[in-house]
């Protein structure tokens, strides 16, 4: 299993709409949900925040994510999809996004928040016993 070395952010731009993406090491529900209601206030006139986490607490594996009204399988999925696949613990991936005024369909959200997300975790991961790991 791997944990984020920090907090990290990324920008991706697509077809005018912006996707602001945020990493951060959270190790409980209420953790994760401070740094949502923050980044929901910070950037209160996007159109989406959209988010995944995946951590242990009290020893129980706790996933989670939101499309925040983007279609279903587009936007929070794939952010926890990306924890998961890269074994990744004790993160909090979010994801904003301002629209740019064309629609990028469920394929085309899908590939920007992927992105968005990537970008946070590029070089961010060292396993738990302290080694980095290149992504």
């Amino acid at each position: 299993m791997f944990n984020i070395k920090g907090e990290k952010q990324s920008q991706v731009e697509i077809k005018k709409s912006k996707f602001l993406g945020f990493v951060f090491c959270v190790d409980s529900i209420e953790a994760a949900k401070s740094h949502l209601d923050k980044l929901k206030k910070d950037y209160k006139d996007a159109r989406h925040v959209v988010y995944a986490y995946r951590l242990e607490e009290s020893g129980v594996l706790r996933e989670k994510f939101d499309n925040n009204k983007e279609p279903g399988g587009s936007a929070g999925q794939p952010l926890l999809y990306l924890l998961q696949k890269k074994d990744i613990i004790n993160c909090l991936i979010v994801v904003v996004r301002y629209f740019g005024g064309t629609k990028l369909g469920v394929g085309g959200l899908m590939r920007a928040y992927t992105k968005a997300g990537q970008g946070t975790l590029l070089d961010n991961l060292k396993e738990n016993g302290g080694e980095e790991h290149k992504n």
